[in-house]
């Protein structure tokens, strides 16, 4: 009776964003197998997940592709928010093949904007075929989701509500554009590399210069949607928690931030 709560207690708990899951995922292996640590690692809720789960004490670190906002930090005042950055990705603009195939590139803001709101829906109002727009949108709250209406509307509360069906993980986004003519959603810029059923979309400034998602273009900042990934503790990790937070921040860990696509920590060129 006694032993069971301690071996409860001495699991590390985590949970959040399933962009910052292939990172974590892999780090707790290593530290499994290295120091016998009990780690359990899930994604129930993305950041917005890792971020009550961290409010409400139920895990131990949350994932998060966004910063903790005032909002968050307001509605859990008892809680001290520490980020710690891991490294860096960006949310990319997605579509299926078809659309890529038939002539678009790239998009403006004002054109997104007009997409999200449901202003334009067919795919040949900015060059593209014949064919209805269908937009994926990611759950909100979702890290993605934040960091593509911060970028359209300059805050969160400042987006409309919009009828379009809602994705939530990075790989259930990346299948239904995958599987949809027409398909558009918001993916972390990684997962969308390499893969021939789905195209990032490039943003066309004012001055007509294409940016696209590429990893100069992340590391400087260039790209408009770039984003920190972190690890969030109630204060400053302590514990399995610090062992943990350091061994992402250390070489090992570093490496697997660059082996699942995203920029390291030393990667980074406006800091």
């Amino acid at each position: 009776m006694g032993l069971l709560p301690l071996l409860l207690a001495a699991t590390l708990k985590i949970n959040g964003s399933t962009t910052v899951n292939l990172v974590a995922a892999e780090a707790a292996e290593n530290l499994r197998a290295e120091k016998r640590m009990s780690i359990t690692v899930d994604t129930q809720g993305g950041s917005s997940g890792g971020i009550s789960g961290i409010g409400d004490g139920s895990i131990d670190i949350g994932m998060i592709s966004k910063p903790v906002s005032q909002d968050d930090r307001k509605k859990y005042p008892k809680v001290v928010f520490t980020e710690t950055q891991i490294g860096e990705d960006a949310v990319a603009i997605i579509v299926s093949a078809d659309v890529h195939a038939g002539g678009v590139k790239a998009l403006t803001k004002a054109q997104l904007k007009d997409i999200y709101e449901s202003k334009i829906t067919s795919w040949k109002a900015v060059g593209g075929p014949d064919r209805r727009i269908v937009f994926f949108n990611k759950e909100p709250g979702r890290g993605t989701w934040e960091v593509f209406v911060h970028w359209l509307y300059g805050h969160p509360r400042l987006a409309p509500e919009v009828k379009h069906p809602e994705v939530g993980g990075n790989e259930e986004t990346r299948t239904k554009v995958a599987g949809t003519k027409g398909a558009l959603s918001q993916l972390s810029s990684s997962w969308a590399e390499n893969q021939p059923a789905v195209k990032a979309l490039g943003i066309k400034a004012p001055d007509g210069t294409v940016i696209r998602p590429t990893n100069e273009n992340i590391a400087t900042g260039k790209y408009p949607m770039s984003r920190p990934l972190f690890l969030i503790t109630n204060g400053p990790p302590k514990g399995d928690a610090r062992t943990f937070v350091d061994f992402v921040l250390s070489p090992r860990g570093q490496e697997l931030v660059r082996k699942h696509g995203y920029l390291r920590l030393q990667d980074l060129k406006r800091k």
